[in-house]
């Protein structure tokens, strides 16, 4: 790779990072070739985009960045795949998915909403973290609760006086 294409690369690497809020590290390596094509294909149905990557040109990458990543670039060892995703528990849904069958992949690290993960360790936490649309859900459940309650006895007041009279 020439320097100029390592440029590029950088450039397109730093490109990615802006605006994402959620970026896994995995260990990708020793899978073989169908567990490999799984594995992106499960990435591609979930909305998360999946790339191997040189970890020197990932590391000059976030630097470049405006984000800080903190600890993340110590993790850069090996073979290294980054997952780009929306929801904060996609990829740590899939990685464990995939470990239900095997040892790989390996959570290396992750960089959620300003926070960063270091290990696979944290894939558990991760797994379990709301996305969005969760909470959304969730707070809307909530609100909803006390409203249904007063109809509910509302309508049953209303049961009672009829059938009084």
């Amino acid at each position: 790779m020439t320097r100029e294409e390592k440029s590029i690369a950088i450039e397109d690497l730093t490109a990615k990072l802006a605006g994402v809020n959620v970026i896994y590290l995995a260990d990708t390596s020793g899978l073989d070739a169908a567990t490999t094509s799984n594995l992106r294909r499960a990435c591609f149905k979930a909305g998360i985009k999946l790339e191997v990557v040189k970890n020197t040109l990932l590391e000059k990458a976030m630097e470049a960045s405006d984000f800080d990543y903190g600890d993340l670039p110590s993790v850069l060892k090996g073979n290294t795949s980054i997952m780009i995703a929306d929801t904060a528990n996609g990829p740590a849904k899939i990685i464990k998915e995939f470990r239900k069958k095997g040892t790989k992949p390996l959570l290396k690290g992750a960089y959620i909403n300003s926070e960063i993960y270091i290990g696979d360790d944290q894939l558990e936490t991760l797994s379990t973290i709301k996305s969005k649309e969760e909470l959304i859900g969730e707070i809307i459940g909530l609100l909803q609760s006390p409203v249904q309650r007063v109809i509910a006895a509302l309508q049953n007041q209303e049961g009672k006086e009829e059938a009084a009279e």
